[in-house]
């Protein structure tokens, strides 16, 4: 099994759909902490911490689950690999102005939540190169597979990319009596996923009783722009899930509605997993 990832095949593939958590990884290795400014528990504040859990039955409904393993403070899969930060690798210069380079948050990020520094100073160019080829690419190299299979066997292809956030991100979006959503659904504004494609997964969510909103204030980052094709039958649909509903975010724990979340988000699944399970009938003649 790959060091960069980890990955969860159903016994029979019966879908079209491919679920990926990027951001859940929590492998820090002992030298990777001892660089940091950060003690074990605040780096893990970026993270998307239990979403792999949260969303490990998708093998029971006929698709593949991919789950990064490295944790989003080594390397964010959810930034181009070009996306590199000055400010934190020595001797490389960018051209150009990119707003998550800038804050700190390019493909190796110079900080976690709320701009606290991981390092006291830079690191090497070479060592930021060898994360991209050890952990980057071959998560990369694993997705697109999973979705070129899909294609091939179904005609079509939809990632579902899974993320959390922290409570306060909606903060300014649930204002004069609007219901704080529990999931925002990012297609970027309809670039990434046929509208029928991204109802469906709305439906799922709300039938299981989770309020939804759409591309605000999530849209869907890097994987979403880079792998959402509906012109070429590829779709990516970025789901982003209030922690504070399954988790204590101060202590990084499950709090008592995990597993009724959980729960909850099986019947989510299985229903997503059947936008893949309508095409088995063409995809057999």
């Amino acid at each position: 099994m790959s060091s960069a990832y980890q990955l969860f095949l159903p016994q029979v593939r019966k879908s079209c759909v491919v679920f990926a958590s990027p951001h859940s990884g929590r492998a820090y290795s002992d030298d990777f902490l001892s660089r940091s400014i950060l003690d074990s528990h605040a780096i893990r504040s970026s993270e998307d911490a239990f979403v792999d859990q949260l969303f490990d039955s998708a093998p029971d409904y006929g698709a593949p689950l991919l789950i990064a393993k490295a944790p989003r403070a080594y390397v964010d899969l959810n930034r181009a690999a070009d996306e590199l930060d000055p400010a934190l690798i020595d001797g490389f210069q960018f051209r150009g102005h990119n707003p998550r380079v800038a804050s700190g948050l390019g493909v190796i990020p110079r900080v976690v939540s709320n701009g606290r520094p991981i390092y006291r100073g830079k690191i090497s160019l070479l060592e930021a190169q060898s994360r991209i080829r050890d952990v980057w690419q071959p998560y990369h190299n694993a997705m697109q597979g999973l979705l070129d299979q899909a294609y091939r066997d179904f005609g079509e292809a939809i990632l579902v990319d899974c993320h959390s956030m922290p409570h306060e991100a909606m903060d300014g979006v649930a204002k004069g009596g609007v219901k704080r959503p529990d999931v925002v659904l990012g297609d970027r504004f309809g670039a990434a996923a046929r509208n029928d494609i991204v109802d469906r997964v709305e439906s799922a969510f709300r039938s299981a009783g989770f309020t939804v909103a759409r591309n605000a204030p999530f849209a869907g980052a890097y994987i979403t722009q880079a792998y959402g094709r509906p012109s070429r039958k590829q779709h990516a649909v970025q789901i982003e899930i209030d922690r504070s509903i399954y988790m204590d975010e101060q202590k990084i724990k499950p709090n008592a509605r995990f597993d009724l979340v959980r729960r909850r988000l099986r019947d989510v699944i299985a229903d997503i997993s059947r936008i893949g399970q309508d095409r088995i009938p063409l995809a057999a003649e």
